[in-house]
């Protein structure tokens, strides 16, 4: 089976489709890839490892390559243990194999497995080389992208870059493991969702980090989820780019929640009033139904939200409350917002949301909050279609 992606270099990544949730958080309708490669070279290097529950196929996968070769680095760009997890196996089948990583990676990796001591590391800086004979590869820090000891591996021989967690995205691949040779209509999507779902927050860390890779000659993206980029380079570097500076399309993203339904028409009344208005991108979450995944999502899409719920205990419907929690902490910038909300005898949750906007996301306030006593009347509903044309 070929699994050459340009001289030398090989694919020996593995596939999990059994997986549904991705930290225990994020769904994965199409699975998720964990990518591995190799440099069979003078030297081999092994360009980090797959979660341990993988490890048969994935030492099939290393001996398909070198065979009985010893592996003599295994390069370790990003701790998390979905890409680390077979690291103490590996040393266990090639005792001999140095680890490469910065200070920080071994702080980690020896407190999640016990290795990486004395002459079994090679401790590596911002612009160090390694020779493996006919590659040099040269490593850069990326910290929080998207974790503290994230780094990156260039191979200045063939300009290939392999880039840890950055540039990738949630999917299985379908037998293809380079863009060129497969349909990648479903990653586009799920590159966004996994950028705002995983990565969010560090927008600030990746903008430094592609300022630190602007210039250098890129052939292939080889990331440790999703594709390698060869065709697509340029798209998926924009991709980051615009993400990372909160950059959006037009649209407008209708978050509600609704106990008894009377919310939820409410919502309906103020999709109904902007679309009429003109506004074509509309989307719309019930937060107790959506998986926040999708809404996160969707909200790095689009420069507009709308968040509508009822009071609950005196404060904001638990989900909605969960869904400007997530907002918040990923620090998500240019967007606007408008708020409506009901209540049966005490009405606190437009008045939370305003709060939370004004002291922690931060948004620009658009159109007159509604506020609905029990359910809609001629008043607010004249309210929440003047919400809806003020959307547009």
């Amino acid at each position: 089976m070929n699994t050459e992606i340009t001289s030398s270099i090989h694919y020996v990544g593995v596939n999990d489709r059994h997986k549904h949730i991705f930290e225990g958080l994020w769904p994965l309708p199409y699975g998720v890839s964990y990518n591995s490669y190799i440099i069979d070279d003078e030297k081999v290097a092994l360009i980090d490892t797959v979660e341990v529950d993988f490890f048969p196929q994935f030492l099939a996968n290393i001996r398909s390559v070198i065979g009985d070769r010893p592996i003599d680095y295994i390069i370790v760009n990003h701790v998390e243990p979905d890409h680390s997890g077979s690291l103490p196996l590996i040393k266990k089948y090639y005792p001999e194999a140095r680890i490469v990583g910065n200070k920080k990676t071994f702080d980690m990796v020896r407190g999640y497995y016990n290795v990486g001591t004395g002459d079994d590391i090679i401790e590596v800086s911002n612009g160090d080389t390694l020779q493996l004979g006919k590659h040099t590869l040269s490593f850069t820090m990326i910290p929080m992208v998207h974790w503290p000891e994230t780094m990156v591996t260039l191979d200045q021989t063939a300009n290939v870059l392999f880039s840890g967690d950055a540039f990738g995205c949630f999917g299985a691949l379908a037998g293809a493991f380079v863009d060129a040779d497969m349909n990648c209509d479903i990653y586009w999507d799920e590159m966004r969702r996994y950028y705002s779902n995983i990565v969010g927050k560090y927008g600030v860390p990746v903008q430094q980090a592609l300022k630190k890779l602007a210039g250098v000659k890129i052939d292939y993206i080889c990331s440790t989820h999703g594709p390698v980029w060869h065709e697509h380079i340029a798209r998926v570097i924009e991709a980051y780019d615009r993400m990372s500076r909160y950059d959006t399309d037009r649209g407008v993203v209708i978050c509600y929640g609704s106990m008894y339904g009377n919310t939820e028409r409410a919502a309906e009344v103020i999709a109904r009033a902007a679309a009429q208005a003109g506004v074509r991108n509309i989307v719309m979450h019930d937060v107790s139904r959506s998986d926040h995944s999708y809404i996160l999502s969707d909200i790095f899409k689009y420069d507009t939200i709308v968040l509508g719920a009822p009071t609950y205990n005196n404060g904001i419907y638990p989900q909605m409350q969960a869904l400007i929690d997530e907002i918040a902490e990923r620090g998500i910038k240019n967007h606007r917002l408008a708020v409506f909300g009901s209540f049966t005898w005490a009405g606190q949750a437009v008045k939370k949301i305003l709060e939370a906007n004004e002291s922690r996301m931060k948004f620009e306030l658009i159109g007159t909050p509604v506020e609905i006593k029990q359910s809609l009347n001629a008043e607010t509903e004249a309210g929440c279609e003047a919400l809806g044309r003020a959307l547009a």
